[in-house]
């Protein structure tokens, strides 16, 4: 759910509460010194920013009253009527349509749509409450009535237009195009979804799998609700957040800092499980019926929501009887399609420029066969990247399921990686997890999320991971190099059989490409690369239901599932497969304590412990990681 965030400011110089709460309180006061009045231009005007279109603003009326500020863009001295082409969002629309016609949208304003931006409800120039994740509310208003009637009133109002409209959007804006494909106004006649935050408890933005996202949970939810527009800097004094978060402690304090002024944050503490609360925000449990083509982007690397589009790409198949439901998934990170030529990521070279291709060959034809009625070759049900061999390859569903096979890379002694079950009678890996001595989950130092000075958290899921490989708290197994190439296509699943001193444990899984020492084909420092093709943690708490956290029985064998989720990747010849497992990565997840809490936001100090893991490799408890092998 990226979002532009104002430049960070650091004010407190030390976690203490007394110091942070002295901040908060002149966050607060200088917000209200300067949040400027709304002001609205009643006609349109030409905007020079925007070449060949005319601006026009207007705040739009929806059913209960509140007026959504919206941007609408008329291409200049166009005499056809043209259709829409509707974007909202929560994350101000003023002054970003330059960036988006010449980026994102560019392809599509040279085809000429009568293109409309809108702030949603609460958030910057539009009036009302705003509510994270707003959840569907049959008796009153949400981001899908909110949408209808914002359709309503551009058909009626706007001239020239052909009465047909489009939805797209990416992160928190491509949540708000798949609302729009709920109880659909008329004219909604194509959707694309990219990087919704479908489910930002199972494994989206804010938790996977029970665990919290503590940095993003904290950076993203403070920027968005301190204030209306996020000109309140988000509390934090050093460059490397690891330090912070660390001598920040239990998750009690930082509740303590935002002291009730972040409503999303409140929520995360009282609703640590997958409750009612997250179920109704869950949008696959609106997804029952599949009215309007959908194209859902997504892409293979991306840092806040891979979950998003691959799940509700599945939700909607299961209603697909027309065959108008159709996925996009590149070698891109969050939204990455929309802003880069994404011939690269990282270190990661592709060799090709697919984010233009996307922009070019997909998005642009998709559009204009549903909005203007232009022919356009057949999209397939599924168009994908696959890394690796760095090519495009069509499917006629997806994950596929003719012409794979299972692979089980069971771990061995030695750090081996076998396809059989270990033979030892005992054999087991073990650690020291210790809270107090987390693994970092990329290289240090660790800016701020957004921070206007540059990050890296865009790219942090193609780092090269020996920065963690050789420390004692990190257990890995490796293949010997590959004698052919090894095509991935689908989901990839690890089955842990372990064990802790503790009552509670993370498990972290990470499937990895480890490249040649020497490549001909590549640059030196390329060399013995060690790439995360996939990756996910679970809270073991949860093993045996989202909804029924338990205690583990300490020292007692239990099975792990970790659902890493998809990917369409190739093994090259000589490359090697390496499994990683560990149980802290930080502070992207928030630490476990490892005793038993009933919940973990409000555990206290004394409760987080080092305790001992092992993981098994026997004929009875044989861990492994199943992936699924395209035959060639």
């Amino acid at each position: 759910m990226s979002s532009l965030l104002s430049p960070a400011a650091f004010h407190p110089r030390s976690v203490s509460s007394r110091s942070l709460g002295a901040w908060l309180a002149c966050a607060l006061l200088s917000l209200a010194a300067a949040t400027p009045a709304i002001a609205v231009v009643a006609g349109p005007r030409a905007a020079d920013s925007t070449p060949g279109y005319d601006e026009a603003r207007r705040m739009v009326p929806v059913r209960d009253g509140v007026r959504l500020h919206t941007l609408v863009y008329t291409p200049r001295g166009s005499t056809e009527a043209l259709p829409f082409l509707l974007m909202r969002t929560p994350y101000g629309i003023d002054g970003v349509a330059p960036r988006y016609f010449r980026g994102y949208l560019k392809e599509l304003a040279a085809e000429h749509y009568i293109i409309v931006l809108q702030d949603i409800r609460g958030r910057y120039r539009s009036e009302g409450q705003f509510l994270m994740n707003r959840p569907l509310d049959p008796k009153g208003v949400d981001e899908s009535t909110d949408t209808y009637d914002t359709v309503e009133w551009l058909v009626r109002n706007v001239p020239s237009n052909n009465g047909r409209v489009g939805v797209l959007g990416i992160s928190y804006p491509g949540w708000l195009a798949a609302m729009a494909g709920i109880n659909p106004h008329p004219a909604v006649k194509a959707i694309s979804p990219q990087a919704p935050m479908t489910d930002t408890w199972m494994g989206d933005d804010f938790f996977h799998h029970g665990a919290f996202r503590l940095s993003y949970g904290f950076e993203y939810s403070a920027s968005l609700e301190l204030s209306s527009d996020e000109s309140v800097p988000v509390p934090i004094d050093r460059y490397d957040t690891f330090d912070w978060y660390l001598a920040a402690g239990p998750l009690t304090n930082l509740t303590r800092l935002l002291d009730g002024r972040v409503p999303t944050w409140l929520n995360f503490a009282r609703h640590p499980t997958y409750d009612g609360f997250w179920k109704a925000r869950a949008l696959p449990t609106y997804l029952r019926r599949l009215s309007v083509p959908t194209l859902t982007v997504g892409g293979w690397w991306d840092q806040e929501d891979l979950y998003g589009p691959l799940t509700t790409y599945a939700a909607l198949e299961r209603h697909d009887t027309a065959g108008v439901n159709h996925l996009v998934m590149g070698p891109w990170n969050h939204g990455g399609w929309g802003r880069m030529s994404g011939d690269s990521l990282g270190r990661i070279s592709f060799g090709d420029r697919t984010g233009a291709y996307f922009r070019e060959r997909v998005q642009a034809p998709w559009f204009s066969f549903w909005l203007k009625g232009k022919t356009q070759a057949q999209l397939p049900e599924a168009l994908v990247f696959v890394a690796g061999s760095n090519r495009w390859r069509e499917f006629d569903r997806w994950p596929p399921r003719t012409g794979v096979r299972p692979w089980r890379l069971y771990f061995a002694p030695g750090g081996k990686l076998a396809l059989a079950p270990g033979r030892s009678a005992g054999g087991f890996d073990s650690f020291e997890s210790d809270p107090a001595h987390p693994v970092p989950y990329r290289h240090r130092p660790i800016q701020l999320t957004y921070d206007s000075r540059g990050s890296d958290w865009n790219t942090w899921m193609v780092e090269d991971q020996r920065f963690v490989d050789d420390r004692p708290d990190v257990l890995s197994w490796e293949t010997g190099p590959l004698t052919t190439d090894l095509m991935v296509a689908g989901t990839i699943t690890a089955r842990l059989f372990a064990s802790t001193s503790g009552q509670d444990a993370d498990w972290v899984v990470k499937l990895i490409d480890v490249y040649p020492d020497s490549n001909p084909g590549l640059s030196p420092r390329m060399g013995g690369y060690q790439l995360m093709v996939a990756g996910e943690i679970l809270r073991g708490r949860y093993r045996s239901g989202w909804d029924r956290p338990a205690p583990l029985v300490p020292d007692q064998v239990a099975l792990f599932t970790i659902d890493l989720h998809q990917q369409a990747y190739t093994f090259l010849k000589g490359h090697r497969i390496m499994v990683q497992v560990q149980s802290t990565w930080f502070p992207l997840y928030d630490r476990n304590p490892q005793t038993w809490v009933p919940n973990i936001f409000e555990a206290r100090p004394e409760q987080f412990r080092a305790q001992t893991h092992r993981v098994y490799r026997t004929p009875r408890w044989s861990s492994h990681v199943e992936i699924p092998v395209l035959e060639p």
